[in-house]
């Protein structure tokens, strides 16, 4: 047998990593540490998990989750979106440890040791593996801009800024809207 010259994780090997209470993605079998999320980070994250969980209490057409959890793409893809949203038609995805495959909605919050993952590498897997809608939140500029799947790919669908005003809106939730400066607000 050749040697292995290949260094890619699986999501097995990944499950046999140390509890370092760290936050670890797999992106295509590396290994990628994501820095501890901010105070203002997690508040944000927190702050559109519970207007989601609000719309479904009333609603009951889905769920949704909070990282850390993980979201299990591939073998050698298992991310962990800040917040995830999946509608009853893919409950099946939803195991007892994870999600094993592609939620409806996907948000992440950017910070400073992310924002180049998340623009780029990140919402590219998500496209990829059939995410319905990315919502990239950045707190910096106070904008959240939503991506709808449009075949294969994403299209920008929206751009909301605290700026400007305005809802944050998904036709995969009817009659959601939630204010953007909700979304900002400490």
């Amino acid at each position: 047998m050749a040697p292995q010259t290949s260094t890619r994780l699986t999501y097995e090997d990944y499950l046999e990593l140390p509890d370092d209470g760290r936050h670890y993605e797999l992106i295509e079998g590396e290994l990628v540490l994501n820095p501890t999320p901010i105070t203002r980070h997690q508040w944000i994250a927190g702050n559109i998990y519970h207007a989601i969980r609000h719309y479904f209490d009333d609603h009951h057409i889905g769920k949704t989750f909070m990282a850390p959890l993980d979201v299990v793409l591939a073998e050698d893809v298992v991310l962990q979106p800040d917040v995830m949203v999946i509608l009853r038609e893919r409950f099946s995805i939803i195991g007892e440890k994870n999600i094993q495959g592609a939620p409806n909605i996907v948000v992440e919050v950017l910070s400073d040791g992310t924002r180049k993952w998340d623009e780029t590498v990140k919402r590219k897997l998500y496209e990829r593996y059939g995410v319905d809608e990315y919502w990239i939140v950045d707190p910096v500029i106070e904008v959240v801009k939503i991506y709808r799947r449009s075949g294969v790919s994403f299209v920008r669908a929206d751009e909301i800024s605290t700026e400007s005003g305005g809802e944050v809106t998904s036709a995969l939730l009817p009659e959601f809207a939630f204010d953007v400066k909700l979304v900002f607000e400490a």
